[in-house]
């Protein structure tokens, strides 16, 4: 097969074999037919389980099983009504699981798809951008530095390529590829330095590469096998809630034991109170917190793609809102990314000008040179008449179009024959090129710092003249003190290509400097501002000079002076503990190389501080990594770092991530706010039926009411509070403690306070109902239960706020919800065929009117709570 001989062939040989064309690829039909025969390049996964079996797993269960066997003992004594009603509301339970599971699921297969990577081919000639499980074999496929490599790949073209393949060989050093050289049918896999494969990454140069394997036909196929890992889906929130679920479940194991044991000292029916137990314990235990909880993230990660923020990992929505600081980096996430330039000079010139100077250019060959240097020491191109590349390669091409020249024409008169791609270690690109007269010339551009130590003289309008470092290292300052980077040049004569390319960064003579602006985005501003009032530090990093950091910092309000700015070679002369105690004070990192990010977050995290950072970069998924959320940019971020992070900027703009922030809080709060809904309920539940017995009164709720409260009040209603609006102070509070309990800022005595009075409540209305009148009193108790949840529910929407001024509209899912919930338990009341079921009797007017008023005494504790709180607030 083709897949195992490519790295013993010619790239030739290897075409004919795939059929394909090396300059135009595949064509779009034959690359479809091929993917239908082939099937996707992607390994194969565990088989998901389908809907069959996801109901089928609701009944797994323990308290389910004895409920249904609760039901058995039922109708084979005889008890059929009971039996039957006790399998309907199991099985309605059942459905609503079923629903809920597979909404998470398929919530979490849109968000993976979504997260797919894609790859650059060549087909019928055109490069377009597909997923890369569309690849299939005879593909040409782009490379270049930080994409991870989609497929095997036999390497046509290679410019300094270098492929990181430690996930496959386990060897820690880049290799080097080679795409010329043929090897042995038995050379290892290490070996093949023409070859590139799955699952490694690029991490210098550039590349052309034609597939000759995908998905599970691939080395990393292979190594994986046909079984796919399965991962742990489970959040830390929601193992959380799972372990608080069983401890909470133990306990009301023991209570309901005690009602059992009560209930025949007491003389009741044996089969009454086995059911009325077993049905206690089933309503008590909040089997529906795991599940609701991933509902919440999976729909908050879906509803985070709206706003530009695509969630790689469910556990980033809960923890966003722990976050108290914010890396970022400056250039097209801080900024428009839209780079101009600005100003222009060169060592004759007493100021910087505003535009190159037309005349200059045609009459001096210093700004010649400069302009030609723009031009060539440049990857951008013209697509379709429009320039496309990085944005400060693009501003410089667009200064030479303001000005006249034709950079195109410029770059046929010297065509391109070597290049050193831009290294963050080098801080320099270089580009040899033709001489119209013969000979070669090189362009070198970078950091000012980094130009001036390769130069030994500069240029001026009669030729060489001695290099005065001072000089241009303050007119770059000059420049930078007023926001703008500062890009050197340079230049150097040359023979012919130097086996040796590295020589060419030496003794070049000096150019000119020029200066760009990439403008801060107005969204920037309000969420810098927003960040601050939310208790989050905003932390600038960048590889610009300090001065130009620190002009952006001051416009956006993330610093003032320069004492709130380090650079990289002074945080690099500082230990780790040296730096941790001056970290606090910095706002500004300049000059940084992608390396000292990971000890700006690791310092960060010493100090106690829940770290966001963002990149784009293949050095930067370390840090990315490393810190507490990961965020890459979905725009100009390498594969590398998209793999690392937890979630993706798709428009690589900061305020996303402050309102990412905004809706990671909103989520949380309400899971909080179901908690403490869900434990409010089921404890009033509990404490009607413990405490009946005590009181001297009878079981108040029959086992079916039990079940029944249990089924209407916890799935929709819940449901619903997941998509309650963010509160209006979402981001004026601190950031949540990280390692903050289920049960912390009071939630878990409010569950028990609630409770008390539910069962405060329902237990006077029963004890008056017999004692002193004679009213319906189980049928009053169980639409009391019933509807006093429904008006917690409605009181708990907002920690602080009235629900007057929320109002009912603000969330129609919810009140939707209760209503629905009502109109149902009104059914068992009024319904005739529901009554023979429920074992409940029709209310008067003035029993039900008892009933409303008592069920809204837990609404109006609960309004009158949150008044002492804003009472607090106010003080």
């Amino acid at each position: 097969m083709i897949r195992d001989d490519a790295h013993c062939l010619d790239t030739i040989v290897v075409a004919k074999k795939l059929k394909t064309d090396l300059n135009q690829g595949l064509t779009v039909d034959e690359a479809k037919r091929r993917l239908e025969d082939i099937g996707p390049n992607a390994l194969p996964e565990e088989k998901r389980r389908g809907l069959a079996e996801l109901f089928l797993d609701q009944f797994k269960d323990f308290l389910i099983i004895l409920l249904i066997a609760a039901a058995a003992v039922s109708g084979a004594l005889g008890e059929y009504v009971d039996a039957a009603a006790i399998v309907v509301i199991i099985t309605i339970n059942a459905v609503i699981g079923l629903v809920q599971e597979y909404k998470a699921e398929k919530a979490i297969e849109a968000l993976k798809s979504l997260a797919a990577a894609h790859a650059l081919v060549k087909r019928d000639g055109a490069v377009i951008e597909i997923p890369t499980s569309e690849l299939v074999p005879g593909d040409l496929v782009l490379l270049d530095a930080g994409r991870i490599v989609p497929a095997d790949l036999r390497l046509i073209e290679g410019t300094m390529l270098k492929v990181q393949e430690a996930a496959l060989t386990g060897e820690s050093i880049p290799v080097d590829k080679r795409p010329d050289k043929v090897f042995a049918s038995n050379a290892p896999i290490g070996d093949r330095q023409n070859m590139v494969f799955k699952g490694t990454q690029v991490v210098l140069g550039r590349g052309l590469g034609i597939v000759v394997a995908t998905g599970a036909a691939t080395e990393l196929g292979r190594i994986a096998g046909l079984i796919a890992e399965q991962k742990d889906t489970k959040t830390p929130l929601q193992k959380r809630l799972s372990a608080f679920g069983r401890q909470l479940g133990l306990i009301a194991l023991a209570i309901c034991a005690i009602v059992f044991v009560i209930g025949l000292l007491r003389g009741e029916d044996l089969l009454l109170m086995f059911l009325t137990s077993v049905s206690l314990a089933v309503a008590a235990v909040p089997e529906a917190l795991p599940a609701l909880a991933a509902i919440a993230l999976a729909l908050g990660a879906k509803r985070m793609v709206q706003i530009n923020a695509l969630v790689r990992r469910l556990p980033a929505v809960e923890t966003l809102g722990s976050v108290t600081a914010i890396c970022t980096d400056k250039t097209g996430t801080l900024t428009e990314n839209s780079m101009r330039c600005e100003r222009f000079w060169t060592v004759q010139t007493s100021d910087a000008l505003e535009a190159l100077p037309i005349s200059a250019v045609e009459e001096d060959i210093a700004w010649r040179w400069l302009a030609v240097a723009m031009a060539l020491c440049n990857d951008a191109s013209l697509v379709r008449n429009s320039i496309m590349g990085d944005p400060t390669e693009t501003a410089l091409l667009a200064a030479l179009d303001e000005t006249g020249l034709d950079h195109e024409a410029i770059r046929k008169t010297y065509e391109r024959m070597a290049e050193i791609p831009f290294d963050s270690s080098r801080r320099l690109m270089t580009t040899v090129h033709t001489m119209p007269h013969g000979g070669l010339v090189s362009f070198t551009k970078g950091a000012v710092e980094s130009v001036l130590a390769c130069s030994s003289a500069a240029l001026v309008k009669n030729g060489k003249t001695a290099l005065d470092s001072k000089l241009i290292l303050t007119k770059a300052e000059q420049i930078s003190e007023s926001g703008l980077r500062v890009l050197a040049f340079a230049m150097k004569h040359h023979d012919a290509v130097p086996a040796n390319l590295s020589i060419v960064e030496n003794e070049l003579v000096f150019l000119g400097l020029v200066g760009l602006m990439d403008p801060p985005r107005p969204e920037a501003f309000d969420a810098i501002r927003q960040c601050k009032k939310a208790g989050i530090t905003p932390i600038m990093i960048t590889g610009d000079h300090p001065a130009t950091a620190l002009a952006i910092a001051r416009r956006l309000g993330i610093a003032q002076d320069r004492r709130e700015v380090m650079t990289g070679d002074e945080l690099s002369e500082l230990t780790l503990d040296r730096y941790e105690t001056m970290a606090k004070e910095i706002k500004v990192y300049a000059r940084v190389s992608p390396e000292q990010k990971l000890k700006i977050v690791m310092a960060l995290q010493d100090r106690g501080e829940f770290v966001a950072m963002t990149g784009d970069g293949v050095n930067d998924a370390p840090a990315i990594k490393k810190a507490d959320i990961g965020v890459a940019m979905g725009v100009t971020g390498t594969d590398v770092a998209k793999e690392a992070a937890d979630m993706i900027l798709l428009d690589d703009n900061f305020a996303t991530i402050v309102k990412a922030v905004h809706e990671g809080r909103r989520i949380y709060d309400n899971i909080r706010k179901f908690i403490k809904y869900i434990l409010a309920s089921n404890s009033g539940e509990i404490w009607t039926i413990f405490l009946a017995p005590f009181l001297g009164l009878p079981i108040p709720l029959l086992p079916i009411h039990i079940l029944w409260i249990n089924l209407v009040t916890d799935g929709l209603p819940g449901l619903a509070l997941a998509v309650e609006p963010g509160e209006k102070d979402v981001m004026e509070r601190p950031p949540r403690p990280p390692k903050e309990g289920i049960l912390a800022q009071g939630l878990g005595i409010h569950a028990v306070w609630v409770g008390l009075l539910m069962a405060f409540v329902c237990l006077c209305l029963q004890a008056a109902s017999i004692y002193l009148s004679d009213m319906h009193w189980q049928t009053m108790v169980f639409t009391v239960l019933c509807l006093s949840q429904m008006g917690h529910v409605l009181a708990i929407r907002s920690e602080w706020q009235s629900l007057f001024s929320q109002g009912l509209c603000s969330n129609l899912s919810l009140a939707g919800a209760v209503t629905l919930t009502i109109v149902l338990q009104l059914a068992t009341v009024y319904v005739p065929l529901l009554q023979s079921v429920f074992k409940t009797q029709a209310l008067g007017p003035w029993e039900l009117i008892i009933c409303l008023a008592a069920s809204s005494l837990v609404f109006w504790a609960v309004e009158a709570e949150k008044m002492l709180k804003r009472r607090k607030r106010c003080i």
